[in-house]
């Protein structure tokens, strides 16, 4: 029995004295995590002045260099994320959430947490707020099982909007 114990202690001060690390010995291979982006897409219209006052996009023409802001709020209410992005010469906003973080999975995931704001239209004849899929309050997010991957990246890509401007000097006005 004293043997038993002898041993035991003896492994013990083994370990205690000389600690097992992963650096020491490079036995363990590194791996590299895969880097999980969200980002956000949506596209910023011209609306027809014959579809004020509806949310009908016939007609309408997208928008180059428009500016919309992305919004997350934590769950606790205060602002986690915001950043202004611009669309692409096809009205396109592509809008990649960098530092974007979610301190509860659930309540703070950007299904429940971000929404999207058209903000600014560089023409000057289509540049008052429409509030085409609530727009003005602020578009929510919906996932479309997009993904982008690669062997060490993923983004998952929601949607919002389509978001849309309107003209100000519009003739007659059809509802």
């Amino acid at each position: 029995m004293a043997t038993i114990h002898f041993n035991i202690l003896s492994i013990l001060l083994l370990i205690v004295a000389f600690p097992y690390t992963e650096a020491d010995y490079n036995i363990v291979p590194k791996t590299t995590e895969k880097k999980i982006e969200v980002v956000v897409e949506s596209i910023v219209y011209c609306q027809s002045c014959e579809h004020l006052g509806t949310w009908s996009l016939n007609g309408a023409k997208p928008i180059p260099s428009a500016k919309a802001s992305v919004t997350c709020n934590s769950h606790k209410g205060h602002v986690s994320y915001y950043k202004v992005f611009e669309t692409d010469k096809n009205g396109y906003l592509y809008a990649p959430l960098e530092g974007f973080k979610m301190e509860n999975y659930l309540l703070d995931h950007p299904l429940h947490s971000c929404y999207v704001k058209p903000i600014w239209s560089p023409l000057e004849s289509c540049n008052l707020l429409s509030n085409l899929n609530y727009g003005l309050n602020g578009a929510l997010l919906r996932f479309e099982n997009k993904r982008l991957r690669g062997s060490k990246y993923e983004a998952v890509i929601y949607a919002a909007g389509p978001l849309a401007f309107r003209p100000s000097d519009c003739a007659q006005v059809h509802y």
